[in-house]
């Protein structure tokens, strides 16, 4: 008897492979230098924008948190209006508009900008993964295949990230900041060209709108929320004239701690009225109530992660010691060691839950989750320790962010890609769109809280503080780490069938 090879992946999975890669190469190698930019002086060289570590912070979390929340509209928009498809393409037109507004000379454009890529992300992102999940079927093979799609999806994601880095670092620090942020839009524009060309690819999956069956019924749909859509927009346009012609002035941290409570209340808000009126069966609402618990995992966890871009950054430059051969490492370099830990693992963890799959010893989704909580606290356990030679006034060896990055690695490994698949896996069949939306909603509040944070944790002006900071972040995420491994089993007989 001769058992049949393993199913081959879906070819329209290189399509959104590379499409993403050069999408993550665009927006990481942008966020790179976002917050190096922002600190320099005005004057000199290469000259910035002035701010202080606290008010940048605070700006790097409301950008990173706007890119992630407005996943939720973009979403809805592309579930009720574009479809799948189109809005993935738009988005990325809008990504490349705002790179190349940043490369323009000027803090007004150097802000919108920011507005454009955190609109044109919230468009593309969600709807790129949602596409993913849709070339698997709903059977059980395509569910094992499907976990090992998305760490293959996750490794596009790490490879554009890891390249966009090093070129834009390099080009931001030592040319212009305005030269890294043009490069950005150069690759996000090649994406594009490839997901034109490729898109056959995908066939039929994301081309229309989820429709009602009702023509009528669906066209006047379509009338209000592209009515709820320019409403939107018109907001957004609004508040940024007041902000840049000075009628409204704005606090960064004022707006951050305020935009973590709306976060809270919108998902809140959300999740109820879903549960409430959403038609949903009961196995749906259990499903739901899953993805609530993976919301808050989730959160906590990039709450700790994305002090990469914001703190750990200040933390190489003011810090560590780049030197190497009597040339200085670029600072934003080392940002690069977790994509590039995540393209060496990745093929090691996709292959690990396939193979513990088969010997039905594969832990459930919120034992992963947990897993990935604490090894993101043991990062900071360790720069607890590395900030003990700051204060005694010594530079350390890269070697302490290093193995920070690995520990932080092999916790998203075990917590993102599975997440993405498993929320795919769990949203109702109508609000898949929503539901990924929701996934990079609590992405957004943690990007938010890292914002916060970091204006504390890179505090140049009291030195002395930073180790028990350190010290707290580690406490606070090997707590929810160990909390989500506690109520693993009743969140896991909420997901049912789904592993």
């Amino acid at each position: 008897m001769t058992t049949a090879p393993p199913a081959r992946h879906p070819s329209g999975l290189a399509t959104l492979f590379f499409t993403e890669m050069w999408e993550r190469f665009s927006y990481y190698g942008m966020r790179a230098i976002l917050v190096l930019a922002m600190v320099a002086a005005v004057e000199g060289s290469n000259p910035g924008l002035g701010l202080s570590r606290e008010v940048a912070s605070a700006v790097y979390g409301l950008y990173t948190t706007a890119v992630y929340l407005a996943s939720l509209p973009g979403g809805w928009i592309a579930d009720r209006l574009l479809g799948l498809r189109n809005a993935v393409f738009y988005g990325g037109c809008i990504i490349a508009l705002g790179h190349f507004t940043m490369a323009l000379p000027g803090n007004t454009t150097f802000f919108i900008g920011l507005i454009f890529i955190a609109l044109g992300t919230g468009l593309l992102k969600p709807n790129i993964s949602a596409m993913v999940g849709e070339l698997y079927p709903n059977t059980a093979e395509g569910d094992a295949r499907r976990d090992a799609g998305f760490s293959i999806f996750y490794m596009s994601i790490n490879i554009g990230s890891f390249f966009g880095q090093i070129l834009c670092g390099y080009l931001g620090e030592n040319i212009g900041w305005h030269y890294g942020f043009g490069a950005a839009g150069v690759f996000m524009v090649a994406g594009l060209v490839l997901y034109k060309l490729t898109g056959h690819r995908l066939g039929d999956i994301g081309l229309k709108p989820a429709s009602t069956g009702d023509a009528e019924a669906d066209g006047a749909r379509r009338r209000r929320g592209w009515s709820m859509v320019v409403l939107g927009v018109g907001a957004i346009a609004a508040v940024a004239i007041a902000a840049i012609t000075g009628e409204v002035v704005i606090d960064p941290v004022g707006v951050s701690k305020a935009t973590g409570v709306l976060i809270v209340l919108l998902a809140a808000v959300y999740f109820g009225s879903v549960l409430a009126f959403g038609g949903l069966d009961g196995i749906e609402k259990k499903k739901v109530l899953a993805i609530m618990v993976l919301f808050a995992g989730n959160a906590v966890f990039f709450s700790g992660f994305e002090q990469a871009g914001s703190s750990f950054n200040l933390f190489a430059q003011d810090y560590t010691d780049r030197v190497v051969l009597g040339w200085e490492v670029p600072a934003s370099w080392l940002q690069s060691i977790n994509p590039m830990f995540v393209v060496l693992l990745a093929p090691f963890f996709a292959a690990l839950w396939v193979n513990l799959g088969r010997r039905n010893l594969n832990p459930s989704v919120p034992v992963k989750f947990g897993l990935g909580l604490v090894q993101v606290s043991l990062g900071f356990l360790v720069l607890f320790f590395a900030s003990q030679y700051v204060v005694a006034g010594e530079k350390v060896a890269p070697t302490w962010l290093l193995l920070t990055y690995l520990f932080h690695t092999t916790g998203e490994l075990c917590l993102s890609p599975v997440g993405l698949s498993a929320v795919t896996k769990l949203a109702p069949r109508r609000y898949v769109g929503q539901m990924m939306g929701t996934w990079f909603m609590a992405s957004s509040l943690g990007h938010l809280i890292a914002g916060l944070l970091a204006g504390h944790l890179a505090d140049d002006t009291n030195i002395a503080a930073v180790p028990d900071r350190f010290l707290f972040v580690f406490m606070t995420t090997i707590g929810a780490g160990i909390f989500m491994l506690l109520i693993a089993r009743p969140v896991k007989k909420l997901m049912g069938n789904v592993q």
